[in-house]
This record gives C-alpha cells, sequence and structure tokens, in this order.
C-alpha cells in the first residue's frame, strides 16, 4: 500500500553524530574541554524519523505523533548485547524502525561527515553539503546533511531528553540532520534545514527533540508538484520555500542553480567536462567545498539530458571510500580537494577536475588526450555560453532594495528560473547540434542504426569522438529512445530548429552531399591535396537533403521557424500556497489540513476552470492526491476522471489502478452511479485486460547474409541494410537478381550487389569539380553516376548524371559542357557504327533546345545508359505531367538500383535483369494512359506522399488544414498552417503547410484508425477513433494529452457550433458514434453538456449550419431541434434503396436554402430545397464516376471525390483512375473534371478556401494540392 500512496517531500529524516557514551568518555577525559588539536571520531545514526507518523485507528486518534517511529542505531557494542534477547522482538523492533526503501544507512554517518566527525573547543560554524544515493535499478534518493556544533554538558548523556548539566562546556560536537527525498530539491530543502537550525539555535536542548519530530511531520505533509508550470509554496518560519515542479515527468524537477558550472569553468573547459562523460570516461571531481561536488555534477547530468549517465555516480565519497575510485569501469565520483595529490598518484587513467580552480587534467598528465567535441557544436555553445547573464546584483542594480527577505527570494527565484531555462536550451543546443543527423540513419521499423553510414557523413576532425561516443551505453540509451520515436525535448528542439533544407528530407530524395557541399568540405579537410572518401545514405527513399525543387506556396507562408526558437522565454509558472502548518500535529490536525487543502484547491480549480487547462490539470492532480491520503477514494477517483480529460500525460495509472482495486463493495456500488467514475472504472478494467504491450529496446546492425534469401527475407534484408524500403521496388529488385532456375538470391550476390553500390556512390561523391563547374550547378544537385572515359560528339571526357541533367567533364581543358536537361529531351536511341570488324555502339540523344544531335560512344556501357536516361527522363515527365516530385526521386532510385545490378551480375544477362527495374518508362510506353487535360494541369499545384515513410502506401482517411498563426500566445515563435492526415493504419502523419514538408511521421493516438478530425481554438485538434476515444492534440508538443472517453462505440463525426457567441470564446463542439449517440461538449472544460440518441442503422456525420446539426444516418439525413428531437428529413430517394446505397455525404447552403447529397453508388448529386424536403430533389449528373464519396463547399463551388470506373483513364499498373468534379452553386454544372489519384477519392478539405486538397485510397495514397479558381 504505502508504495502506491502519493508521493511527500520528505522520506527520511537522520540524525547522525557521535554516541553518547563516546562524547561522556572525551568530557570526562578532558575535565570539560579538549586539546587546540580536534578529534576525530567515528559518527553513528542515533535517530530515524520517517513517515507515516500517524496512525488512522481509533486508538491512535489521540496520540502524539512523534511516539511512533523512533529508534536508536547506535551500533551494538558487545557488553551491551543481550543473549535472551527474542527472536520476536527483533522482528518487531525492525517493522517499528520505518526505514525507506533504497537507502544504505550503515553508509550514512561516513557520507554526513566525510572527514570524520569534529570534536573541538570552538564552536564552528555550520555547513551543508548535498548526497545522491542510487541503487541498483538506477533509482535516485537525494540527501541534504545540515552540520551544525552543540556544546556537549556535563552529566548528559548525548542526544537524550531531559535537563542536563547547568555547567557549560567547552567542548562541541558536530552533529548531522539529514533530510532524505526521492526528489532532488536541493535548495529547498536547504532552505528547511536553515529554518531548523534558526529553531533549535534558541531551544533547550530538552526541546531539540520534539523539534525535530515537528520538523519532520511538516515535510511529510508537503506534496510533491505534477510535472507542469505548477510550483508549490509552503511556510517554515521564518522563511517561505517553494518546491519547482518539474517540466516533463520524464525529468527530474530543477532546484538548484545551473550557472554554478559556468562560474567554475570557462567555456572550453566545462565542453571538455561534458566530452569526457559523453565518453564514459572515469571522472572524479575534487573541490574544498563538498556543497559544490554534487551541485556541479548534477548541472553537469542535467546539461547532458535527455542522454542518462548509466554507470556508478557518487558525487561525495568519504575518505573511507576512496577504494571506489579503482573501479575499472566508467564512473562519476567526487571528494575532497584534500585527497587530489592521493588520488593522481596512485590511480591510472582517471580525469581530475579541479572545481575551486576550473581545471581539468589527468591522472597521468596534465595534458588531456580525450576527442574534443565537434568544432561547430563547440564554438555555438561558447557563443551562447558568453552572451549568459550569470550574476544576479548585475541585474537588480536599478531596483530598489528589498525590505522583505522573502520578498527578495521571490526575486531571485525568478531570475534564477529564468537563467536556468536559458541554459538548458543553451545545452540542449549542443546536444542537438552533435546528434541532429544520427535520426538520419535509422531504420524504425527494424531497429537498425546504420553506425557506419553514419560516421561516413562525419568530417575528418569529428572520427575520433564519434567513434567513441557509439559505443557508449549512455549514447545507446539515446538511441533506443530515437528508435521508440520517444517526443522528448531532444526531439522538439531537432524539429523546431531543422534547416528547411532538412524539413524536406522527407520528401524522400538521396541524403548525399551536394556538390556545393562537397567543395566546402574539400577546402576544409584536404590533407596532401587528398579528398577523404565520404558516404552518405545509400538510395532516395531513406530521406535527407531535398534536391528536387518545387514552388514554394506563397499564400499560405506564415514564417520560417528559426534560431528565434532558442531564445523563447519559459512558461510562465504559477506558484499555488499551501496551508499553514497545524500547530499543534495530532492525527485529527493534519486531517483538517487536509481539508484545508482541498478546500483552497476546490477554489483554485474554480477559478481556472475556463482559463487554463494546464494549470486545471495540475489543481485536479493534487487534490486527487489529497484526497488518496484522506482515504476519500470516490472523490479521489471522480479528481483523477476530470484530470484524464484534461491531460493525460501526468495521469496516474498505477495509482488510480490501486484505488479502483481498494475500492470496498459500497463504494464500488456508488461509483456505478456516478457516469463519470463508472466510465473511469471501465477504462482501467478495459486497460488491464488488454496485454501488456513490452517496449521493444533492440538495437540491430546491419549484417550481410550468409544464406540464400527468398523474397520475404530479401525484403528484410534489403530494409534493414537500408538501400530502399517500397516493398514494390524491392520486388522488382528481387526478380533482377534472380532468374528462372533461382527462386532464392544468392548472398555472394547480395554482398557484390551491396558493394558496387557503396563503391560507386563514393565514386560519385568524390569526383573533382572545379568551382567553375560546381558553380554552373544547381543548389543541391548531386552527382549520382560517372562514365568512363568516352568520345563524344562534344569531346572526349566523362558523362556525369545528376538528378536535373546530364553533362560532360572535358578533358584537356576541365571544364563543363551541359548536354541536356532531363525535361529538355525529345529522344533517346542506340546506334552502331562499323570499326574494323566490329560494330560499336552509341548513344544519341535528340533535345528540344538543341538541332544537333549528341552522341556518345559508351561502348559496353551504352545499354546500361539507355537504360537509365530513359527511365530518368520518363520519371522527370510524369513528374511534371502530375507536379508529383515523387516520380523523380522513384526513377533515381530505379536508375541507381539498376547501375549496381550490372555490376554484380554477369555481362551476358546484366541488362535484361536491370531492365526489370524500368517502371516509368513502362508505363509511359507500354501501359496506355490518359495525359491530364489542361484542366488539371492549370489546377493541380503540388502532390504528396504521406506514405513515403512506410513500406506500402495507405489509404488517406481524413484530412484537416489549420491556419497558422503570426504570433502565438504560447511563444512568440511563428506557429505555419498544418495538414494533418490521418492514415489507415492508424497513424496521424502532419505537414507544414506552408512548404508541404513533414513536420511529424507519427503522431499516437491509439491503436486503431481515425475516423474524424476538428481544429478547434488554435491549440488543439480533436480527433475521432474507432476505439470510440476522441484525442485531443495540443499542436504545440504534437502530443494526445487529452481523451474524451463518453462514446461506447466508434467516433463517425465532429463539428463545432460558431453561431453562439453568448459565452464568448466557449464554444460548443459536438461529437457522434456510430450507435446513434450525440454528445455536446463545453470546449472549455471538456464536461458533457447534453447527450441524445439518434435511433439510426448508423450515424456517420455531424454538421452544423447556421446554428443548425444536420445528421448523416445512412439512409437519410436529419435535421435536429436544439432538444435534440428529429425536425425535419430527408429519405434516400427510392431508385437508389434497391440498389443498395446510402448517403456517404452532404452539403447544406443555408443561404440558398439547399441541401446536396451523394451516394456511394450514384452517378448523380441529388439537390433539395429545405423549405420542400418532401419534393423530388434535382438530379445533377456526374461523368466518369460509380459513385460519391466525399464533398465540401468552397467559395461559390461544390467539390465532390468519386470513385471512378475502370472505363475512365483505363487501367495505368492495375490501378483505376477517380475524378475530384467542380460544380458551379449558380449554373449547377459540372465546370472541372480534375484526374490525379489512381484510387478511390476518400477525403477532401479546404485550405482558407484558397486551395483544395483530395486524398485516395491505398493504391495510390497520395495527396493532391489544387487551386481554387
Amino acid at each position: 500500500m504505502t508504495d502506491c500512496l502519493p508521493p511527500t517531500l520528505l522520506e527520511a529524516c537522520v540524525v547522525v553524530g557521535a554516541s553518547s557514551e563516546k562524547l561522556q568518555e572525551i568530557y570526562q577525559a578532558g575535565n570539560g574541554s579538549v586539546s587546540s588539536e580536534s578529534l576525530l571520531l567515528e559518527p553513528e545514526i542515533l535517530h530515524v524519523l520517517a513517515p507515516p507518523f500517524h496512525s488512522r485507528s481509533a486508538e491512535n486518534e489521540t496520540s502524539k505523533l512523534h511516539g511512533k517511529r523512533h529508534h536508536s542505531f547506535l551500533r551494538k557494542k558487545k557488553e551491551h548485547s543481550s543473549s535472551d534477547q527474542s527472536a520476536s522482538e527483533r522482528k518487531e523492533g525492525s517493522e517499528d524502525v520505518g526505514v525507506p526503501k533504497n537507502i544504505d544507512l550503515m553508509a550514512l554517518p561516513q557520507l554526513c561527515f566525510p572527514g570524520g566527525l569534529l570534536v573541538t573547543g570552538e564552536e564552528k560554524k555550520e555547513q551543508f553539503h548535498f548526497l545522491v544515493f542510487t541503487d541498483v535499478f538506477g533509482n535516485k534518493t537525494h540527501g541534504v546533511v545540515m552540520r551544525y556544533y552543540r556544546s556537549i554538558l556535563e552529566g548528559t548523556t548525548g542526544y537524550q531528553r531531559g535537563a542536563g548539566s547547568l555547567k557549560f562546556s567547552k567542548c562541541f560536537s558536530a552533529v548531522g540532520v539529514c533530510v532524505i527525498s526521492k526528489y532532488p530539491y536541493f535548495t529547498a530543502l536547504k532552505d528547511c534545514l536553515s529554518c531548523l537550525l534558526f529553531q533549535l539555535r534558541s531551544c533547550r536542548l530538552s526541546e531539540m527533540e520534539e523539534k525535530l519530530n515537528e520538523f519532520a511531520v511538516k515535510l511529510s505533509l508537503v506534496p510533491i508538484p505534477p510535472p507542469g508550470q505548477l510550483h508549490l509554496m509552503f511556510t517554515l518560519r521564518p522563511l517561505t520555500i517553494v518546491l519547482p515542479s518539474r517540466e516533463d515527468k520524464s525529468l527530474p524537477a530543477i532546484d538548484l542553480d545551473l550557472h554554478l558550472p559556468f562560474l567554475c569553468f570557462r567555456p572550453q573547459q566545462l565542453l571538455l567536462v561534458l566530452s569526457c562523460l559523453l565518453q564514459e570516461q572515469r571522472v572524479v571531481l575534487f573541490s574544498a567545498d563538498l556543497a559544490r561536488l554534487t551541485l556541479i555534477a548534477e548541472s553537469l547530468l542535467i546539461f547532458l539530458q535527455p542522454l542518462t549517465w548509466q554507470h556508478p555516480y557518487v558525487p561525495v565519497l568519504a575518505r573511507g571510500m576512496l577504494d571506489f575510485l579503482m573501479a575499472p569501469t566508467a564512473f562519476l565520483m567526487g571528494c575532497h580537494l584534500s585527497h587530489y595529490a592521493e588520488v593522481a598518484a596512485e590511480t591510472d587513467d582517471l580525469i581530475l577536475v579541479n572545481i575551486d580552480d576550473g581545471t581539468v587534467s589527468t591522472s597521468l598528465s596534465d595534458a588531456i588526450d580525450i576527442p574534443e567535441i565537434p568544432p561547430a557544436a563547440a564554438d555555438y555553445f561558447i557563443q551562447r555560453s558568453r552572451s549568459l547573464q550569470i550574476h544576479f546584483d548585475l541585474d537588480q542594480y536599478h531596483s530598489a532594495s528589498c525590505m522583505d527577505i522573502n520578498e527578495q527570494r521571490a526575486h531571485r527565484r525568478a531570475w534564477q528560473h529564468k537563467l536556468n531555462h536559458e541554459i538548458q536550451k543553451i545545452s540542449l543546443q549542443l546536444l542537438v547540434s552533435i546528434f541532429r543527423d544520427v535520426c538520419s540513419h535509422l531504420n524504425y521499423e527494424h531497429r537498425v542504426f546504420h553506425s557506419e553510414e553514419f560516421l561516413k557523413t562525419r568530417e575528418p576532425d569529428e572520427l575520433l569522438f564519434y567513434k567513441v561516443v557509439l559505443d557508449t551505453h549512455i549514447f545507446h540509451s539515446f538511441l533506443r529512445d530515437r528508435l521508440n520515436k520517444k517526443m522528448d525535448y531532444f526531439a522538439r528542439m531537432e524539429l523546431s530548429t531543422r534547416a528547411e533544407m532538412q524539413k524536406r528530407s522527407v520528401v524522400g530524395v538521396p541524403r548525399r552531399p551536394t556538390m556545393q557541399e562537397i567543395l566546402t568540405r574539400r577546402k576544409s579537410s584536404v590533407v596532401g591535396n587528398k579528398l577523404s572518401k565520404r558516404l552518405g545514405m545509400s538510395l532516395p527513399n531513406l530521406g535527407g537533403y531535398q534536391v528536387i525543387s518545387f514552388e514554394k506556396n506563397p499564400l499560405l507562408t506564415r514564417g520560417i521557424m528559426s534560431d528565434s526558437a532558442l531564445k523563447t522565454p519559459p512558461d510562465p509558472v504559477k506558484v499555488f500556497k499551501l496551508p499553514e502548518f497545524p500547530v499543534f500535529l495530532s492525527s485529527h490536525s493534519v486531517q483538517a489540513y487536509y481539508s484545508e487543502l482541498i478546500q483552497l484547491l476546490g477554489n483554485a480549480i474554480f477559478s481556472v476552470q475556463t482559463e487554463n487547462s494546464s494549470l486545471l490539470a495540475r489543481f485536479y492532480y493534487l487534490r486527487g492526491f489529497i484526497n488518496t491520503l484522506c482515504s476519500r477514494r470516490l472523490d479521489a477517483l471522480s479528481d483523477f476522471q476530470s484530470l484524464n480529460k484534461t491531460d493525460t500525460a501526468i495521469f496516474p495509472t498505477h495509482l488510480v489502478t490501486w484505488l479502483v482495486d481498494s475500492l470496498h463493495q459500497d463504494e464500488l456500488q456508488q461509483a456505478q452511479k456516478r457516469p463519470e467514475l463508472k466510465s473511469l472504472l471501465f477504462k482501467i478494467k478495459t486497460d488491464n485486460e488488454k496485454p501488456a504491450v513490452r517496449t521493444d529496446n533492440r538495437i540491430k546492425k546491419f549484417k550481410l547474409p550468409q544464406t540464400p534469401l527468398d523474397q520475404d527475407e530479401f525484403v528484410r534484408c534489403i530494409q534493414e541494410c537500408g538501400v530502399v524500403k517500397d516493398v514494390a521496388t524491392i520486388s522488382r529488385l528481387f526478380d533482377a537478381l534472380t532468374n528462372e532456375q533461382h527462386t532464392k538470391v544468392d548472398p555472394k550476390v547480395f554482398r557484390t550487389f551491396y558493394t558496387f553500390l557503396k563503391e560507386t556512390e563514393a565514386e560519385a561523391q568524390n569526383v573533382n569539380l572545379l568551382s567553375e563547374v560546381v558553380s554552373r550547378l544547381d543548389d543541391g544537385e548531386c552527382v549520382y553516376k560517372l562514365s568512363s572515359r568516352v568520345k563524344t560528339s562534344y569531346g572526349v571526357g566523362k558523362i556525369a548524371m545528376t538528378q536535373k541533367r546530364l553533362f560532360l567533364l572535358t578533358e584537356g581543358q576541365p571544364g563543363f559542357l551541359e548536354i541536356v536537361k532531363f525535361r529538355d529531351i525529345q529522344e533517346v536511341k542506340m546506334a552502331s557504327a562499323p570499326f574494323l570488324l566490329v560494330r560499336i555502339l552509341s548513344l544519341r540523344i535528340k533535345t528540344f533546345s538543341r538541332p544537333e544531335l549528341f552522341e556518345a560512344n559508351l561502348k559496353m556501357e551504352t545499354e546500361l545508359w539507355n537504360l537509365i536516361i530513359k527511365e530518368m527522363w520518363a520519371g522527370r515527365k510524369m513528374g511534371d505531367q502530375d507536379k508529383d516530385p515523387q516520380c523523380m526521386t522513384q526513377a533515381l532510385t530505379n536508375v541507381l538500383l539498376m547501375d549496381a545490378v550490372v555490376g554484380c551480375l554477369n555481362p551476358h544477362r546484366s541488362i535484361s535483369a536491370a531492365s526489370k527495374l524500368v517502371y516509368f518508362d513502362k508505363i509511359l510506353h507500354e501501359v496506355h494512359t490518359v495525359v491530364p487535360s489542361c484542366t488539371t494541369s492549370e489546377t493541380l499545384k503540388h502532390k504528396i506522399n504521406p506514405s513515403l515513410d512506410l513500406a506500402e502506401p495507405q489509404t488517406v482517411c481524413v484530412l484537416l488544414y489549420t491556419p497558422g498563426q503570426l504570433q502565438d500566445k504560447k511563444s512568440p515563435v511563428v506557429m505555419n498552417p498544418k495538414l494533418w492526415v490521418a492514415l489507415s493504419d492508424g497513424r496521424v502523419v502532419v505537414f507544414d503547410a506552408a512548404s508541404w514538408s513533414m513536420l511529424q511521421d507519427c503522431i499516437q493516438t491509439g491503436e486503431l484508425q481515425v475516423t474524424c478530425m476538428m481544429g478547434l481554438v488554435h491549440d488543439q485538434v480533436w480527433m475521432g477513433s474507432q476505439d470510440s476515444v476522441i484525442y485531443i492534440i495540443d499542436t504545440h508538443s504534437m502530443s494526445c494529452n487529452k481523451q474524451l472517453t463518453e462514446h461506447r462505440h466508434e467516433v463517425t463525426g465532429l463539428s463545432v457550433d460558431t453561431t453562439d457567441h453568448s459565452k464568448g470564446s466557449r464554444q460548443l463542439a459536438y461529437s457522434c458514434s456510430c450507435d446513434g449517440t450525440i454528445l455536446q461538449w463545453d470546449s472549455a472544460t471538456l464536461k458533457v453538456k447534453r447527450q441524445f440518441h439518434l435511433s439510426c442503422d448508423r450515424l456517420s456525420s455531424i454538421r452544423f449550419y447556421d446554428g443548425i446539426l444536420w445528421c448523416c444516418c445512412g439512409d437519410s439525413i436529419v435535421e435536429l431541434k436544439k432538444c435534440g428531437t428529429p425536425q425535419r428529413r430527408i429519405e434516400l430517394p427510392d431508385d437508389l434503396r434497391c440498389m443498395p446505397s446510402y448517403f456517404s455525404c452532404f452539403i447544406v447552403v443555408p443561404e440558398r436554402g439547399q441541401v446536396w447529397t451523394g451516394c456511394s453508388d450514384s452517378v448523380e448529386l441529388c439537390l433539395w430545397q429545405t423549405d420542400n424536403l418532401k419534393q423530388s430533389p434535382k438530379r445533377i449528373s456526374l461523368p466518369g464516376t460509380s459513385g460519391v464519396t466525399c464533398m465540401i463547399r468552397v467559395k461559390n463551388q461544390i467539390w465532390v471525390g468519386c470513385r471512378g470506373w475502370s472505363r475512365v483513364g483505363g487501367l495505368c499498373d492495375g490501378q483505376l483512375k477517380s475524378l475530384v468534379l467542380v460544380l458551379d452553386l449558380d449554373s449547377l454544372t459540372v465546370t472541372k473534371e480534375l484526374l490525379a489519384h489512381s484510387d478511390s477519392i476518400q477525403t477532401l478539405c479546404s485550405a482558407e478556401d484558397r486551395y483544395v486538397l483530395s486524398g485516395s485510397a491505398r493504391r495510390d495514397g497520395k495527396i493532391a494540392i489544387w487551386q481554387v479558381a
């Protein structure tokens, strides 16, 4: 039970000092004084105080709280041991101690007094230091130690209640009070101990134990703030103390000054220490001030987040623990500066960090031979570090002096919070700069990290650093999080600071260095005029730099994210003040304290009910915890249910499950009568019945196969090695590498194929182009293939192919001669000419731009270049025709595969095998296709592929466009418009609608398909799912933090009533499920205001028009009254009932009194008049369709998505063609027939009435972007 109880600030309070017997001996031997030399004693644990401090049983209701959890930890001496002590007594005593788990109290005395316990002849000033305890599972517990001195009185028994002698002593003994907490509240606990010291100085010896008891009880009443922007404040006389919250549940709270390392080290030295930690060196910190050790160590580990230190971590070592430094593994430890010489002399291969001097050296020499952090990342870190304002006084000279200490502390906290935020941004940017490109070399599906490919993209002076780091435990932990697509602060910053060229990488183009980049690198890395070979990813489909240019959408642009995102201020925090602690700490007083706290939280909830959902969630979280402590289980569950609606990210699943399991029978019956609790109980039950999902933490390295590969194994192997992902392309490659006699790919053939692919890639990237030649190429252009030295009609040289053109690298006078751009090719054919007794093959290219033919005597390469150029020409032609940049990308993939196939097979069958990889040229010349009409070409602006990162295309089920913002309320960063795409496999993909680049390839909702989406205000997107849940996505974090679980069946429709302005910004949202249930939501509180049921076979969608709710029920369209009862109904026409058919979509045009309906199997639209719905509708014929799937209204037009007949455009590679039709509302005629999809249109959406986007089923799986006239 105690493991499930809510966490509080105090884990234990331990008093450490010398035993009373030893102090009495010293006092008597010294006659009340000691010599000038201090005595060192072995410290012992004198007292332990640990919660819970009170019992809820009636017999203990009036007992004093400090009478339960006392125990002496004095070491047993032989003379005090009792041989007749019973086992039962020992067992009872052990249970009464209440020592916290995961804390080794045997080592605690040494850690409280690392240099030994002093007995001196004069009273010394108190000192503080900080501890961190780590168990074998890596769980941390934190401690703050206060050491102060008290006199040894004649006749005293040390730490014992009762009056001592009135004679004053000249002996002073150190006493340590250690407050232990699960949470790293170093500053807050130090403030608490300072308040305790203030009380101990003014109290009598007989009152000290009672003061300690009260102190411990008060700290045990302080709850831990939930993750987010809610801090807690409490008063412990004379100070007001604040507990900062964690910014994220996966990160610890930060309650220390992160600028301390910048005060102790220059940025260059700090980078060196961080480099040592990233490389998992054996690092030892030294300081004459023990308090600095832990604070600096903790700061360093925070700088490394989200990378987590995986090795031993002991920031403070006692003098008897120096043997720990002999450990062969990596570690981070700290000890007193007095041990520096001893450690340096006796231990090899250590990194010695002197905090006091700000120096870093090794135990072998002062010089450090450790690879440094990459220069670009280091320089940026140094530049940003120097801009930090790390001196509080400089920031306060212009302000008036504070008359109140708590006011001054509040100013300091606000300044420190802002500074910590800036430092975290700088350190996070450092890590993003170092590891940004890691994600580009991950194969998420097969959990493969292509480390060799990643290293080939590094600069020569960075290689050693990365080689070491890539083999560390800290990096492997980071890699697991990337493969699991964890959306942490690293992922968010990497996304927000991603360069535009990198953002477009998801379009699927080769991640090779451009010629401009190669030229730049050559200038910086030439050693002896030799350019190091640098390899990128193998093929285009893995993504990388965008090299296919397309016109940026100028109308939807709202700005591009820049480095200004790094300078955003921290989110504003709310400080909630806890009630004053009760004077008498009885159990009754504690319950009264909790009741007052619950009342204050209720007031806070009421005050932010409609203003701040994030704060509202935190208040629900806290009140639920306090209700749990008070055994108000039903109230606690009610709070947690409200929390689940408001922010699922901090929902305490384990605690709620424990609460549900602990409900009494009468409580369970009451819960079933309360709808919100019944819903929560149902959720917990269903979640418990689901099989546990085990996180896949594997990280694989690609290995070449050793056995023959069948087609399935070949697909897996090709995808793992990162050659290509598309299953259709891999199937064609499999056919190319096999023949009629063999149905498996030989491992030797695969190895040769893979090696040739990499070697030709390196050769193309290592081509030595003059800067004058590079200047003739476009930005982002790369060389993909280079011929041997050949004779051409333009001279002798080598033919080079980029993704845009062919050009000749001439010999003699090195230069650039453009042969042709692929879009300018008119004809490509092979020719032959007699030469002695043989015929020499040549390749001829006819262009539109030049009258003369280009001819090249490519000899044995002629047939391959013929295939390559024709495929690139066809890909460019189809890409221009369909406004689809992926056509050119796919063509380039096919070409590179052809080249590798020819290189690994016998010459007699290599060309025939390579021809099996031809795709676009076959479509153009062997399959009957229809050239899009002028209307389609003019209206179609662009195509994007949301399934690009997947092995197979998925159906585009739902599209939603959300407009951008010039200024966001949460940050000054400009927010671009977004396109949200729900796919049939359940994932949701998000595109930047300003550049049509993919922002996020998967937003986690449920396990089933999203069926409907709706944008609400500026920071929410609602998604209804087949699993009956409405997921609410925060558009800033791009994650689901709220869920609405009131529906019991598939959610099929969402709509919002924008006509009711009586409540200001509080819009009413509506949702429906397939069983006919319609719920009305308060969008601010997320509470159901009304619920009604519509009798129908299947309720497929709802829409609001002029404050009236219309429902699509399959066989009818129903208009509902405000009360939810049907008012008018449109029945399915009789001729469609016998098909059978159903209403698939509808549109209401209120100002014209029209209702437009479409049916799934009808080739006509029906136009109804709202003033007489019983009148037969007007029929509008839709040419070339087999049914209507979706409709939207844009300006004065109706856009209709259709299913196509097989005769419409014929078959193209086994795929159908479907139309998007545009109808004019005035003439009621079809004005445009748009052909851009090879499967049924599934969804349409409008982008600010300027663009219409259409998404198709899985055989096409693409999104077409149309311009509205």
